[in-house]
């Protein structure tokens, strides 16, 4: 370490000329044992792109050869941009774009050093009609790929085809636009060989020339693809995940009890004759949090907010808790998920299922009679709860007075769900009646918290949820929009409250913890938001105020395209991380938030739960003195933070590329149908090829392609605002609403063609008339 720092410090001096590595050797009086050792240190300084090579064999730091490290993003198209690595003390740099003639041997995700193009010297000369080209176009800096530093991965996965003269495997991901050469079938090592149309894992070898395709050997054959099964196989495979846990981890979970003793109770507050229930959706696997009510007398009521006490399973340092750190949380694909615990936690002893005893951490909120909290409790409990809701059986308990209106609410299918409960038309009046109260005197509460929340400035960013469920042979069957009404709001309201009390308590204590951070968003990405509203049609001030947002939000709610405009908005806005400091959160407008009640499926909420312990201990509310808490330093917290940062987000472009994959499933079957279903859509956008839509029920996006409007020749006007048509004059806008059927599915780029109702061919009969008619005027 001592020499990198002597190299670098070297380099970076004010005086210092490029070296060779003798001169750079002899500079530093390097004895010749430490030569040997420069020679590595040197490379692995250029492999991790803190120094640079110019000619000569000469090293310098990269910014004085306008040289730039970072990973390499692609499109479709070929081109790319480049996110500079961040700079500790320095503010971000802006993205570098990448022309696809200037990737060189780069693929999506690869780390690689660029160079920063400088007009007047790449570009002298060189002009495309009497227009010179730039480096920069608008604010855009363009840089081009000098070399590759690290490979995002060495594996892919595929399709294998053959053409007739050599097999190739074409990448899932669209974004790698090479296809992979490989070896005939029949030369695999292994059995059963690979046929056409399989997906496969191939092994990239080395890739030397960018005008030949990449090579690579098959390593694992997957099954048929665009099946669920090998589909879903490619997903694993990807993002590094895996259903299976090491033998260590099954070994240990063996000792585990299915069911709490008397022993497990000991020293706990005991909230088992408490009405409690929990409020899930109808696909819920586990069940990590419960609600209990206690109307007070004089008015008011005491809320129980539960969370399923994995601490008490998962100790500090075991297999288990290394493995689930690993995990860093769960991951909820289409039709499955990947547990962070193993199943016998995950949907078994810490599952706040029906009518089972459960050990908890309790977060007691007390409410005076006009909804505002009064007081709060912390403890260890256990609880026992009455019932397991669906979202939807809470909302007919909230909205409906007819108990048999109540009671034909269903069950959410079996093969969906860790847990169906009891149904709704097996209670006794009694029980539903009490359970309709609870719900709707938990609603009067939950909805001041809302209305308070959003008075302090909370941004409000529900959306609908659209939600793809599949049959028992795991193909996509149906896509529902589930709408974020008042029974998501009452469990949200109550959960955050919880995370934002045992935060403030653990920052009073003056202890560490891991804070859930939502940073302020750029100036500049707010102002680049607010040009793209106003091109929506949308007034709005200046955004860095938050009450211009909140109006922003406001218009956006009601606005044809608010689905889209409202990704827009999140977009501009800094992604959430996990962090060691209460530095807020911009997005719910509070000062001290943490996750706090969500431990089966988040490894941050564990975290959180060890150092609740420490802090009942410490406050004298210790109920569980059997075990001693774990303590975590602030060093320790930052480098979970940033780990468990990173796994959030490598579980989020799993989930959504699973998304994609059923959503082009559902669509592929419907585009067989030889009567097919319309679909409501709304234009977002107008391009010389053709129209871009969403569809308003799925949130799916699509695109209309010009050759499809045939009753006219259209072009684009008003700066991208329609498409015209030049003889007849209809107009297509963005944000008009259409109707379309399916066109056409491409499951290799990930695209999905729709065609306007309007400019369906005409019935047959109608056409066979027309050439009739036709025929005889030719005749006469």
């Amino acid at each position: 370490m001592a020499l990198e720092e002597s190299i670098i410090e070297l380099l970076g001096n004010k005086e210092y000329s490029p070296l060779r590595q003798e001169e750079l050797a002899d500079t530093l009086k390097l004895q010749k044992s430490e030569r040997k050792q420069l020679r590595r240190t040197l490379h692995k300084l250029l492999d991790e792109g803190v120094i640079a090579r110019i000619k000569k064999d000469r090293f310098v730091l990269p910014k004085d050869a306008d040289l730039v490290a970072g990973d390499i993003l692609f499109r479709q198209s070929g081109s790319a941009r480049v996110m500079p690595d961040p700079k500790p003390g320095q503010a971000a740099r802006e993205p570098l774009e990448i022309r696809s003639e200037d990737t060189g041997l780069a693929l999506h995700g690869d780390k690689v050093l660029v160079r920063v193009d400088d007009s007047n010297k790449r570009f002298e000369g060189r002009q495309r009609g009497n227009r010179r080209q730039d480096t920069r176009f608008g604010d855009q800096t363009y840089a081009r790929v000098i070399r590759i530093l690290q490979r995002k991965r060495e594996t892919f996965t595929g399709t294998l085809k053959r053409s007739r003269m050599f097999w190739y495997v074409i990448p899932d991901d669209p974004r790698i636009i090479q296809d992979i050469l490989v070896p005939p079938p029949e030369e695999s090592a292994f059995l059963p060989r690979p046929k056409e149309d399989d997906k496969v894992i191939v092994r990239m070898l080395e890739w030397r020339q960018r005008h030949l395709n990449p090579e690579g050997e098959i390593i694992e054959v997957l099954g048929l693809t665009h099946e669920p099964g090998a589909e879903f196989k490619a997903l694993l495979h990807k993002f590094e995940l895996s259903p299976e846990f090491p033998q260590a981890v099954s070994e240990q979970v063996l000792d585990v009890s299915p069911k709490v003793s008397s022993k497990d109770i000991v020293g706990r507050q005991d909230a088992r004759k408490l009405f409690t229930f929990t409020i899930d959706p109808d696909d819920a696997k586990d069940f990590d949090d419960a609600i209990s009510i206690e109307e007070k007398k004089g008015g008011g009521m005491r809320v129980g907010v539960h969370i399923a006490d994995v601490s008490a399973y998962v100790k500090h340092n075991s297999a288990l808790d290394r493995e689930a750190q690993k995990r860093g949380n769960s991951t909820y694909l289409v039709g499955c998920v990947i547990p962070m615990l193993p199943h016998a936690l995950s949907n078994g002893i810490c599952s706040l299922v029906e009518a089972e005893d459960r050990l908890v951490k309790s977060v007691w909120l007390e409410f005076d009679v006009k909804g505002t909290l009064r007081k709060k409790g912390f403890s260890n409990s256990v609880i026992r709860s009455n019932k397991r809701l669906t979202y939807g059986q809470a909302l007919a308990l909230l909205k409906k007075s007819d108990l048999d209106e109540i009671r034909a609410t269903p069950l959410p299918p079996a093969h969906q769900t860790g847990s169906t409960g009891r149904a709704l038309n097996e209670l006794k009046d009694d029980e539903l009646l009490k359970l309709q109260q609870g719900v709707r005197n938990l609603w009067k509460v939950a909805s001041k918290l809302r209305r308070d929340r959003f008075k302090k400035g909370s941004l409000e960013l529900d959306m609908p949820e659209v939600k793809i469920y599949v049959d028992e042979d795991g193909y996509a069957d149906r896509i529902v929009q589930h709408e974020y009404d008042e029974s998501h709001q009452l469990i949200e309201e109550f959960m955050l409250t919880a995370n934002e009390v045992v935060a403030r308590e653990l920052s009073l204590a003056k202890l560490p913890y891991l804070s859930r951070v939502h940073d302020e968003p750029d100036p500049e990405k707010l102002n680049e938001l607010r040009q793209q509203m106003q091109i929506a049609g949308l007034k709005c001030g200046d955004l860095t105020k938050r009450g211009e947002v909140t109006k922003l939000l406001a218009q956006v709610k009601d606005h044809p395209q608010g689905y889209t405009l409202r990704i827009s908005f999140l977009r501009s806005l800094k992604q959430a991380c996990y962090r060691a400091e209460a530095d807020g959160h911009y997005g719910l407008a509070k000062q001290f938030y943490a996750h706090f009640t969500s431990p089966i499926r988040r490894y941050s909420d564990l975290v959180v739960h060890r150092i609740f312990d420490f802090f009942l201990m410490k406050s004298g509310n210790d109920t569980a003195p059997s075990r001693p808490p774990k303590i975590y330093s602030k060093s320790e917290l930052d480098r979970m933070g940033e780990h468990l940062s990173i796994t959030e987000r490598s579980s989020q472009e799993a989930e959504r590329e699973s998304n994609k994959i059923k959503l082009l499933e559902y669509f592929e079957k419907e585009a067989t149908k030889p009567e097919k279903n319309e679909f409501e859509a709304v234009i977002t956008d107008a391009r010389n090829h053709g129209l871009f839509i969403e569809l308003t029920q799925t949130m799916a996006f699509g695109m209309v392609h010009i050759s499809t409007l045939q009753d006219d020749i259209y072009h684009v006007v008003d700066g991208g605002a329609a498409l015209l048509g030049r003889k007849m004059q209809k107009r297509y806008s963005v944000g008009d609403k259409v109707n379309v059927v399916i066109e056409r599915i491409d499951r290799f780029k990930r695209q999905m063609d729709f065609r306007l109702t309007d400019q369906l061919e005409k019935p047959k009969r109608r056409e066979r008339r027309n050439d009739k008619g036709q025929g005889r005027r030719r005749r006469k």
